[in-house]
């Protein structure tokens, strides 16, 4: 299911209302706090079943963080721009990995959530992801909270894994299995979709760390706004800090945007730049770049610059 959600407001933390609904096997049903259990089973020392108030009595972490989907994996090179900043509140997956003891090895960990259906060609799927095991360790949540309420239905209630460096598909909604194991899955959603080449590569690899982005949202693409000094304003985020943005008008060079700084937890940040809007039609564009380099691509991909299209008067 993707359902479509009001755009994004020009806030720090999104809404809970505004955040995007994706899933291609849609919500199971009968799923509860009372009910729910996680098992952790596969190569450890202690396979465990752990209920909702177990886990809630294991060590919590909160923080915020960019929380994008990377779009339809039948066409992965085109743009969607689904995007959001949220605050979790959840269990680190290293308390409950450390209670079951991954045998020597253990190199990958599954996620499996309670989603089953039909899809593309496959019947009676789940939907499951895979991570390396140490990168599983140290970066996966298990939350069960967002923007301070419980998980709603649609968005993985009771819990769900959070990969916050990530695209959303690999942070598995409706958790109740975690297997670990010496190999990869190979599944569906693993090895055959979300999987991609990244530009001067030839290798495929999976579908996991953000690219570098950004999002005009200070004006509304098709609006109409009184010309003049206007500040052109978004967010840009990446897999690490973004160091720079850039904003063009019309054919007019690119000019540096002021930028917030991410700060401890991996969020969006803020940039600004005011310019003098004469009166007509406008077209204003976006470029990020981040710590390791990467740049905007113009075109043809699926982070291509945002550009939007206004009309002074």
């Amino acid at each position: 299911m993707f359902k479509t959600n009001p755009e994004t407001h020009d806030l720090f933390r999104t809404p809970v209302d505004e955040v995007f609904i994706r899933n291609h096997l849609g919500r199971p049903q009968g799923l509860d706090a009372d009910s729910w259990t996680l098992t952790v089973e596969g190569l450890v020392e202690r396979p465990l079943r752990l209920d909702f108030q177990a886990l809630q009595r294991l060590p919590q972490t909160e923080f915020t963080a960019v929380h994008e989907c990377f779009g339809n994996p039948l066409h992965p090179t085109v743009p969607t721009r689904a995007v959001t900043n949220l605050e979790w509140v959840g269990v680190p997956l290293a308390e409950v990995l450390a209670l079951a003891g991954p045998l020597p090895e253990a190199r990958h960990v599954w996620l499996e959530g309670a989603d089953r259906a039909d899809f593309a060609g496959e019947s009676d799927v789940n939907f499951l992801k895979d991570l390396p095991l140490e990168q599983a360790r140290t970066e996966v949540v298990l939350a069960h909270r967002m923007n301070g309420e419980p998980l709603r239905p649609d968005h993985g209630y009771p819990v769900r894994a959070v990969a916050p460096l990530m695209f959303g598909t690999n942070s598995v909604k409706w958790l109740t299995r975690i297997v670990l194991a010496a190999d990869r899955a190979e599944h569906l959603f693993t090895t055959r979709l979300y999987t991609r080449v990244l530009p001067g590569e030839s290798e495929v690899r999976p579908v996991r760390e953000k690219d570098v982005s950004s999002k005009l949202l200070s004006l509304r693409d098709g609006s109409t706004v009184p010309a003049g000094v206007r500040e052109l304003a978004g967010y840009a985020w990446s897999s690490t800090e973004v160091t720079a943005v850039e904003v063009a008008v019309d054919d007019a060079d690119w000019q540096p945007a002021e930028l917030d700084a991410r700060g401890p937890h991996p969020t969006w940040q803020r940039f600004r730049l005011r310019h003098d809007l004469a009166p007509g039609r406008h077209r204003i564009r976006c470029r990020a770049t981040d710590s390791v380099g990467r740049v905007q691509p113009l075109t043809g991909d699926r982070n291509a610059v945002h550009e939007i299209a206004v009309v002074a008067e």
